[in-house]
């Protein structure tokens, strides 16, 4: 395998995580799959329909996230909303991000070998 093939394969396994964590936050306010797909990719989250909506799928069956059908409109849209397990699960996955942060800052930091004692 190349290092292009590699690298690509880690960024999707790292992206892959970072989807759920940001569609549980944006559908905080409720929102339909096109329009998170947009928010998503405007904040800089490579993700396709076809990763998407199976996942909005994946996280209503695991109680994450609700839908309903808006049929105001000419096109009926289906609209999901983080649910209030959902909420504790982004919270916690969030507060575990920042903690996975701080330690690879930490391991990629120099630091100064311990003194031996004598």
């Amino acid at each position: 395998m190349t290092t292009d093939a590699t690298l690509a394969s880690h960024l999707q396994e790292l992206r892959r995580g970072t989807v759920v964590v940001a569609s549980l936050t944006v559908l905080r306010t409720p929102g339909y799959g096109y329009s998170l797909l947009e928010t998503l990719s405007e904040a800089g989250f490579e993700v396709e329909a076809n990763t998407l909506y199976p996942l909005l799928r994946r996280l209503e069956t695991q109680g994450l996230l609700t839908s309903a059908w808006n049929t105001d409109e000419a096109r009926p849209r289906k609209f999901y909303t983080t649910t209030e397990q959902g909420n504790a699960v982004a919270d916690a996955l969030r507060t575990e991000w920042a903690r996975l942060d701080d330690a690879i800052n930490d391991l990629s930091t120099p630091t100064t070998p311990a003194k031996e004692s004598k």
